[in-house]
């Protein structure tokens, strides 16, 4: 098992929400917990009562770390495929300490069939995020292993272990500028979709919130009809003219802040002409089916003509940062 290169602690950046969200901002869908189960921590033996009190006094005390598993993202290979950019996701159940989080990381380790470079990045005290360097290969099994009963003091732990299975490479390009959308599945162009995207002109703290954001997505998860409000933005009042709340079809979540590649409703005209959404990529109604159906969590959605930039922390948005950014990341 290869272990990965040292890096700093992480930074964590603000990010505005999109007009296009969804009236409740659901979470990617969780893992199974992993470790939900595990032995609580053995105690460390105190010296005995005929044991000179000398070296009692003496003995440096065993400092303890008890730590488990609490969620494991995405789920292992009998549940889903995930696409060839999505990144790992530990979350344990309680703060790792900055002076423990190297002793952390290098039990934490990574086994594709089809090896590349990858490298952990702590995002907060409980939670640590792999990503590789360059896209995984497709079509393999990838192991990852939390052999946290080696940590000192943690010996009543189980190691933990989960195994998780890449599908098809789906790599899509978005154009805003020339409003399509090219699907490459497999290093192939599969389909050209028309599709609409943010208009932009709604300016929220300096921030044109009706633009789609460009950069390099991940797909979070989907629903075949989510809820879109305009509540993200106080605009509750149905009088309001900026109100809205629809039902949307095949919708694939790419962000955080509300954004989805979903079936445009109505306005059918629009697409492959213009940017009408309130950012979010509207496509056809067999356009959009189809994305729908072949999209798995982890897959790549590169978004370019917009002025917004995506925020690196804004969902799965990690390949934002370049490598020698996100190694920095690391506690070792």
């Amino acid at each position: 098992m290869k272990r990965v290169p040292p890096m700093l602690p992480a930074l964590l950046a603000l990010f505005t929400v999109t007009a296009c969200a969804a009236e409740s901002v659901p979470a990617p869908v969780p893992a199974v917990p992993a470790a939900a189960t595990a032995a609580p921590v053995a105690p460390t033996p105190s010296a005995t009562a005929d044991a000179p009190v000398a070296a009692a006094k003496a003995a440096a005390p065993v400092r303890k770390i008890k730590l488990r598993i609490a969620d494991i993202t995405p789920m292992g290979e009998k549940v889903e495929k995930v696409g060839v950019g999505f990144p790992i996701i530990v979350t344990f159940d309680r703060d790792v300490k900055d002076r423990h989080k190297a002793d952390v990381e290098a039990l934490l380790e990574v086994q594709a069939d089809k090896p590349v470079e990858g490298a952990w990045r702590w995002v907060s005290d409980r939670k640590v995020i792999y990503r590789t360097k360059t896209y995984w290969k497709p079509h393999q099994k990838v192991l990852f292993t939390a052999r946290l009963s080696e940590l000192p003091g943690n010996t009543g732990a189980k190691d933990v272990t989960r195994r998780f299975a890449v599908g098809t490479s789906n790599v899509s390009v978005v154009d805003t500028r020339k409003h399509v959308m090219k699907v490459y599945r497999d290093g192939k162009l599969a389909r050209k979709i028309p599709i609409s995207a943010g208009s932009g002109g709604l300016v929220r703290n300096g921030v044109d919130v009706y633009l789609t954001t460009s950069g390099v997505h991940l797909t979070m998860g989907k629903k075949a009809v989510e809820t879109m409000t305009s509540s993200w933005m106080g605009v509750t009042d149905p009088k309001d003219p900026l109100y809205y709340k629809l039902e949307i079809p095949w919708a694939v979540r790419i962000s955080d802040s509300g954004e989805y590649v979903h079936q445009s409703a109505g306005d059918y005209h629009f697409l492959g002409r213009s940017n009408q959404s309130h950012g979010c990529v509207r496509a056809t109604p067999a356009g959009a089916k189809w994305f729908y159906t072949i999209s798995q969590r982890g897959d790549v959605v590169k978004i370019t003509g917009t002025k917004r930039k995506l925020e690196w922390n804004n969902g799965w948005s990690y390949w934002q940062l370049n490598w020698t950014q996100w190694k920095k990341g690391s506690a070792l």
